[in-house]
C-alpha cells in the first residue's frame, strides 16, 4: 500500500519535473534568458534531490539513482504503480 509521504513526494517530483522540463524547452528558444535559466537550475536541482530521496527511502524511480550495495533491487521492488492507493 502506499503511503502519504511516498504519494507526496511523487507528486513533488512530478511537478519540480515538470517545471524543469517546461523551463528547458523556454531555453530551447530563449537561450540567453538569466531569470529562465536560474529557474530552471533550481528546479532541476530540486528535482534531483527529490529523486535521491525517494531513492533512499522507497527505491530508486529512474536508473540513476539506484544506490549502491551488494544486490540489484531494481527490479525486485514494487513499482509506484503496482501499489495499492489508499
Amino acid at each position: 500500500m502506499k503511503n502519504t509521504e511516498q504519494q507526496n513526494l511523487l507528486f513533488y517530483i512530478d511537478a519540480v519535473s515538470f517545471a524543469a522540463l517546461d523551463a528547458s524547452l523556454y531555453l530551447d528558444s530563449h537561450p540567453d534568458d538569466a531569470e529562465a535559466l536560474r529557474y530552471f537550475h533550481h528546479y532541476n536541482q530540486a528535482r534531483k534531490q527529490a529523486l535521491k530521496e525517494y531513492s533512499v527511502r522507497f527505491g530508486p524511480l529512474t536508473l540513476d539513482t539506484v544506490q549502491e550495495g551488494c544486490s540489484w533491487k531494481w527490479a525486485t521492488q514494487p513499482w509506484p504503480w503496482e501499489m495499492e492507493e489508499c
